[in-house]
């Protein structure tokens, strides 16, 4: 009786080990876990990014001019009638002039009539307002109007600053009838012109 119950112990316990599993059966992933990390893997990856990219400033749209740097101004050259005329910066020249417009006609006032082909000497009176002394090269110069063959006479002395000088040009009146006007201008030596222009008015007839 015993050595059956044993028997029967023996099979049921064969029975059951052969219905149980070979490998152990792996426990159920908790999923909040692997969501989790897998969040914190992909932050890691963004704050290394950003850690390695360092951003390059762009280049100043303009180069800034040093306060010590200074502009030095330009003279330009200009041909009237083949005289050549230099124009300076103002406030560069220490040369100026003006006039009483009641004195500045010494001969030839305005709306003079003269014959076609007619010469005539038109002196003006000016004053020096500058600040240094007018020498030799100081003449008058065609600025604008009809030349008429004018040439200036040499002042022959010297300006000195305050005072007055009578200045001269030798005109030919055109041969057509008509009205004539022929504008001048002080220059230095080096050629640059100063002050207003004087000018002369005749009515050929």
């Amino acid at each position: 009786m015993k050595t059956k119950f044993l028997v029967i112990v023996i099979t049921v316990m064969l029975v059951l080990a052969a219905c149980a599993p070979a490998t152990p059966i792996p426990p159920t992933p908790d999923v909040n876990a692997i969501r989790t990390s897998a969040a914190n893997t992909v932050v890691a990856e963004f704050t290394l990014t950003a850690a390695a990219f360092t951003p390059t400033p762009f280049p100043p749209t303009e180069t800034p001019i040093p306060e010590s740097a200074t502009i030095t101004p330009t003279v330009t050259t200009l041909a009237a009638d083949s005289t050549q005329i230099a124009l300076g910066t103002p406030g560069e020249l220490c040369d100026n002039m003006s006039f009483d417009t009641a004195t500045v006609d010494v001969t030839i006032i305005d709306g003079t009539a003269m014959t076609p082909g007619q010469e005539f000497v038109k002196t003006w009176k000016i004053k020096n307002t500058g600040i240094c002394a007018w020498g030799d090269g100081y003449k008058l110069i065609f600025s604008y109007g009809e030349k008429m063959n004018g040439v200036a006479v040499p002042l022959g002395t010297l300006v000195q600053v305050g005072q007055e000088v009578e200045v001269s040009v030798n005109f030919k009146a055109p041969t057509k009838l008509g009205e004539y006007t022929s504008a001048w201008q002080m220059a230095n030596a080096k050629g640059i012109i100063f002050g207003k222009a004087v000018f002369v008015k005749i009515i050929v007839k």
